[in-house]
Parts: structure tokens; sequence; C-alpha cells
């Protein structure tokens, strides 16, 4: 049973005239004929009465048609279903975000929703290597997250920017007017470090000499804004991306002064997995928005 001759079969019902229907379908009659025979078969009855004067439905055919209508026009529905994906009218696009990469993304969210107000965007803030399992589960989209050290050999990374490791601080603390920061000046300093297993601590701990244990750590918590609020009216020292405080007023980032320090914010996907439209339009619109522009900026 094909859709085609559901199509001319509703269309016959609704004119009880074989010529009218052909000539609305622009067919031959007889081709008309033949594909309702054709359905006829296919169903085992007859569904229409017919003799020299007049057309009209049988039992069958009544029975049949408020079915074929139906499924005419669920067919319709997913075309349209289809095309609005196309043309990002409709949709749902599930993004996995690390805390770090919270502040800018705020600009490229709401560009979108203004863009697409059909797409429904839902966002998860989790660790990397939460964000990771999501990615390969297919539980989001994409992921926005720094190159974790690890990753799944299903997952791809692409690089949007360069960013560095920091020393997070009030504008007028003491470390603010310097170049860059190093260890034996972090000892000397209150901290304020992000929760063991986010990726600024994991690369933070990596790096950190063996002789800063004596560091004095008053805080730690898994809430970047939190932590941003906590330095920017106090004396603690916070390490964190550099990218964190990207439109957070009153605190300055100062690099740390250790080797290699190098982060790269990246889009990861699964690798050769269809990419959905409005993936790739989010993902268009955040390579261009002013945070990531003026993270690469910088790096130049």
């Amino acid at each position: 049973m094909e859709l085609r001759q559901l199509r001319y079969f509703v269309k016959v019902a609704e004119t009880l005239n074989f010529s009218e229907a052909s000539k609305a379908l622009f067919i031959t009659q007889s081709t008309l004929s033949q594909q309702i025979k054709q359905l006829e078969f296919e169903v085992g009855s007859k569904l229409f009465q017919r003799d020299s004067h007049s057309v009209c439905l049988t039992e069958a055919g009544s029975e049949l048609l408020p079915y074929a209508v139906r499924t005419l026009q669920a067919s319709q529905l997913c075309i349209d279903r289809m095309n609005d994906l196309r043309d990002l009218v409709a949709g749902t696009l599930n993004i996995g975000v690390t805390y770090s990469f919270s502040p800018i993304l705020t600009e490229t969210l709401l560009e979108f929703m203004k863009l697409y107000p059909g797409v429904k965007l839902n966002i998860f803030y989790k660790p990397v290597s939460e964000l990771m399992t999501m990615l390969a589960g297919r539980e989001v989209d994409f992921a926005l997250a720094f190159r974790p050290r690890q990753a799944p050999d299903c997952v791809e990374s692409h690089t949007l920017f360069q960013n560095y490791l920091a020393a997070i601080v009030r504008s007028d603390h003491p470390l603010a007017r310097m170049q860059k920061v190093s260890f034996e000046e972090l000892v000397k300093y209150d901290l304020a470090l992000p929760t063991r297993g986010l990726q600024a601590r994991n690369y933070f701990d990596s790096v950190c000499p063996a002789t800063a244990t004596d560091m004095r750590v008053r805080i730690e918590l898994n809430e970047v804004n939190i932590l941003l609020k906590l330095v920017s009216c106090s004396n603690l020292v916070g390490v964190l991306a550099e990218a964190t405080t990207h439109n957070v007023n009153g605190i300055k980032a100062v690099p740390l002064d250790i080797p290699s320090n190098e982060m790269s914010g990246c889009v990861h996907t699964l690798r050769d997995s269809y990419h959905k439209r409005s993936m790739c339009e989010f993902i268009r619109l955040l390579s261009e928005s002013a945070a990531i522009r003026e993270r690469v900026n910088s790096w130049l």
C-alpha cells in the first residue's frame, strides 16, 4: 500500500467522480482506475460501487477513508517537521558544558534563541569526564570543554581558542600588578580552588610542584560563579582558566608562571556521526562571538 494510492482513493471519495478526481490529480482516468484496483487488491475488498451513472463508497471504503485521511495528514506532518528541522524552525539541541565555559556561552545562547525561537535548548553543566560519557552515550549532541588529557576514542575535538591557567584576583589585589604569578607567590595567599575533578583543578594539580604542598587552600567548590564572587570581595586567590573571567567585573586573571601553560577550548563531537543543522549553526555563532574572538585575538 502506497501513500500515492491512498491519496488517489481519498480524492475519489471526496469527488465520487473518477473523471473529476483524475483531473484534480493531474493523471489519466485509466491510471487512476488502475491504482484504485491495485489498492482494492491489497486490502482484499471493493472500495467503490460503480455503475454508469454514479460512484459511491462501499462499507469497506467507508471504513478505510478516515484511516487514509489520517495517514496522509501524518505523512504531510512528517514532511513539514523535516522541513522545519532543516530550516531550524523546530527541534531540540542538547549541549554539554563544563563550568569553566559558562561565562563565554551566554552571548551565543541569547543570540541563538533570538534567531531560532522554535528550537529548544537543553544545557547540561557537568565535569568533563561526565560530559565525555554523555557524549559517547548520545545524551548530548556536543560538548564544550577544555581538551581533556584523555578522551574516548569515539570523540573528536575541534579547537575554538587557546587559553591559559591563571591566578584570579580582585582588581586591587597585590598580585593584580604582576605579569605572571609563580607558585612561590601563590603560597603567600589563601586560595579558593575548584573542586578536584574539574578541569582547571586537574590541570593545576598536574603541574603543581611537590614543594607547593603547603599551599593554603581555604575553600574548594564546584560553582565557578560563586568562586569568582568570593574572589572579587576578598583577598582570596582563585585558580581557573582565564576564559572563566569573561565579562566579570572587578577581577583580573594573571597567567601562572608554569611550563606549557596552555589550555585548548574545544567543541567535542562524536566521530563520524550525524551533525544536526542546529548544532552546526550554534557552533558557528559561538565561534563568531565576541567572547571567542577576544580569546583568539589575545593569543595572537
